[in-house]
């Protein structure tokens, strides 16, 4: 007869015992991998509302969102911007600059980066630029549109940019 010896049987309950452990199961880990539905740029942009300045209220109504991303290169900030509730068919300058609405520091980057808002027969409108500076830390920035290239300093929406989030 065939004797197996008792070390050998209680070396293989034990593994077995182990390999079947529930307390052990892998089930029962978190992922290795985690899926987040998170923005990855969240802590790198800068974003606000625009708005028409009080004392047009009534006259004009102009609303939208505006930017401040990385580019893929890291000397170069992307600046967007999309308007609505425009007059169709209309022209608007419009630039990101240093400060706050209404305290103007100069325009972030060069005027010439800036091609005009053309407002679509939704009163809609998008444009983005690509400035050849580095996408601040800090700071105050704010983005206006103007009321036309003839009348570019009658300011019809403004918004003030707020910081990444931390």
């Amino acid at each position: 007869m065939l004797r197996i010896p008792l070390y050998t049987i209680a070396a293989t309950a034990t593994l077995a015992l182990a390999a079947c452990n529930p307390f052990g199961s892998p089930l029962k880990h978190e992922p290795v991998v985690q899926v987040t539905t998170q923005d990855a740029n969240r802590n790198s942009r800068w974003h606000g509302q625009l708005t028409t300045p009080s004392n047009l209220a009534g006259a004009v109504q102009m609303t939208g969102q505006i930017a401040l991303t990385p580019d893929k290169n890291p000397d170069n900030t992307n600046v967007a911007i999309v308007l609505s509730n425009a007059s169709p068919g209309g022209v608007h300058p419009w630039q990101a600059h240093r400060g706050q609405c209404g305290a103007d520091e100069g325009v972030f980057g060069s005027p010439s980066n800036y091609n005009p808002l053309k407002v679509d027969d939704n009163g809609r409108a998008s444009s983005s630029a690509t400035v050849p500076v580095v996408l601040p830390r800090d700071g105050n920035y704010y983005v206006s549109v103007g009321a036309s290239a003839a009348n570019p300093t009658t300011i019809v929406a403004c918004g003030n940019l707020a910081a990444p989030i931390q």
